[in-house]
């Protein structure tokens, strides 16, 4: 049994509405990108929100000799998942585009 305290409020009781910049979803996309095995930091996104969705273009350096289409994949999942989840607006859309591929430096040998 629940109570009336206990109970979510309905959509009907709130009054107002929220309104999530570009710039929101733009740090948001690019926070949850660099969460992907195979994406390096410097990942540059754009972001469109128009009505209850938003669109993404995301500039990637990708880790060589890492699979490209895998890494550019997990990439679209989960910035989709991570954006609606953190957000509430649907993302139909990713454009990904692989801007590097970046080599890791060479272990160093002391002799």
């Amino acid at each position: 049994m629940t109570t009336a305290a206990a109970r979510p409020r309905g959509d009907a009781e709130l009054p107002g509405a929220t309104t999530i910049d570009d710039r929101v979803v733009r740090r948001i996309a690019a926070r949850a990108a660099t969460e992907v095995a195979g994406v390096e930091p410097d990942v540059q996104v754009s972001a469109e929100v128009v009505g209850a969705g938003a669109t993404l273009r995301v500039r990637l350096p990708v880790r060589y000799p890492l699979p490209v289409a895998r890494v550019t994949d997990e990439c679209r999942a989960h910035l989709i998942a991570r954006t609606e989840a953190l957000t509430g607006l649907a993302v139909p859309r990713v454009d990904i585009e692989v801007s590097a591929m970046v080599r890791e430096p060479p272990e160093r040998r002391v002799r």
